[in-house]
């Protein structure tokens, strides 16, 4: 398996830059060719939705179009596939960033009951305790 870097994703992804989005394409390509997986951790997820919302002006539906595309690319290896799944579902729909619902649901993973926030966003979720 080999690990994918969050700007070498977006290049992927945006193909904004051609000579770096077919760099980009061609070491999936061979990497898959090899028959391995491409490996996508949390972070580089976190880092993707930042720079789609902040670099490309992506709104959230996009961006959460995205991730559910990147799940389904059987090529892509998600770390901890379920826990990513649920938090980018939980994303989709309600107002918490992408991070926030992987925090509280890797907390959750570790036996946390729920996890203590700030966050007004995340007040009607069950897995955050909002302090007031």
């Amino acid at each position: 398996m080999k690990g994918l870097d969050t700007n070498l994703l977006v290049r992927y992804l945006v193909k904004d830059d051609p000579e770096q989005a077919e760099k980009a394409i061609a070491y999936i390509q061979k990497v898959v060719a090899s028959g391995e997986n491409c490996f996508i951790n949390h972070l580089v997820l976190c880092e993707l939705v930042w720079v789609l919302e902040s670099a490309y002006g992506y709104k959230k539906k996009e961006i959460a179009d995205v991730l559910q595309k990147l799940l389904m690319t059987k090529q892509f290896e998600i770390e901890l596939k379920d826990t990513a799944r649920q938090a980018i579902n939980q994303y989709s729909r309600d107002k918490g960033d992408l991070a926030d619902y992987l925090i509280g649901n890797i907390n959750h993973l570790n036996g946390c009951d729920v996890t203590a926030t700030f966050d007004h966003d995340l007040k009607n979720c069950q897995s955050f305790i909002l302090l007031e």
